[in-house]
């Protein structure tokens, strides 16, 4: 009886082998970024991999600008005169290239997979700075833009995140208030003018804090492009009557200077 089971078991695994080879044959891997067909099963070609930039190690640790290596990690000129309200801006990858392109279709076709392939390939770098203590939130979109994608990008962002490192994320202490113009629209000057008021805490929001555990000890404000920080500066020093340190997280980062 048991060798009749062995046998079966082989004859199984051999099926299984033959369908995933016969699959692979008709609906082929494909690049998740150009959509290529990837006969190896790699989830990125060799040609886009080498195309997606992770963002510069040499910037200013307080507001993530890029620096020259004698300089870094800062503080830059700016931030030496205007301290940001966040303690440190961590950015991932350069918006350029298949980084750009898998933004894009995750915003405007809701087709997440290069994003989240993305997201997983740089862990190991998030569990150096994040951890089981940190609290998570995503920058709020305005109501009417969350209502027209579908989703919210950043919490999902804070989702994926946090079921990997195992730390606390909520979509409902840090909120957005009104109508803003939106932000790719304006320059530098108006983008800060325009968020001004933009932000505020939740009503229960000490509530929602002390109802977590562990107890965190500091939050991570997590957005998926930061262009000039205007956003992002707004956000955190709102999110500063938390009482605890603010860090900024965004999965990519613009080249945009001024």
């Amino acid at each position: 009886m048991s060798g009749m089971l062995v046998g079966m078991e082989k004859l199984s695994t051999k099926g299984s082998r033959l369908v995933n080879r016969m699959r692979d044959v008709v609906f082929p891997p494909v690049c998740l970024f150009c959509k290529k067909a990837e006969r190896d099963g790699a989830c990125c070609c060799s040609r886009c991999l080498q195309s997606i930039h992770v963002y510069a190690h040499d910037c200013c640790l307080a507001c993530g600008v890029e620096l020259p290596e004698s300089l870094a990690p800062g503080p830059c000129g700016h931030c030496l005169q205007h301290p940001p309200p966040q303690s440190q801006t961590h950015s991932l990858y350069q918006y350029n290239g298949p980084v750009r392109d898998a933004v894009l279709a995750w915003k405007l076709q809701g087709d997440d997979s290069a994003v989240r392939w993305l997201v997983q390939q740089a862990m190991p770098r998030l569990r150096e700075s994040i951890d089981e203590h940190a609290l998570l939130l995503p920058v709020p979109m305005p109501l009417s833009r969350m209502r027209k994608h579908g989703q919210h990008h950043a919490a999902n962002m804070c989702r994926w995140l946090a079921d990997d490192i195992g730390c606390a994320w909520d979509w409902r202490i840090l909120r957005r208030i009104g109508e803003q113009p939106r932000q790719s629209a304006l320059s530098g000057s108006a983008r800060r003018k325009n968020l001004r008021k933009a932000f505020a805490l939740a009503a229960d929001y000490e509530q929602r804090c002390l109802d977590i555990s562990p107890t965190p000890n500091a939050v991570w404000l997590v957005d998926d492009i930061v262009t000039t920080g205007s956003t992002l500066y707004f956000a955190a020093k709102t999110c500063l009557d938390l009482g605890i340190t603010v860090k900024v997280l965004s999965l990519a980062r613009t080249s945009y200077r001024g």
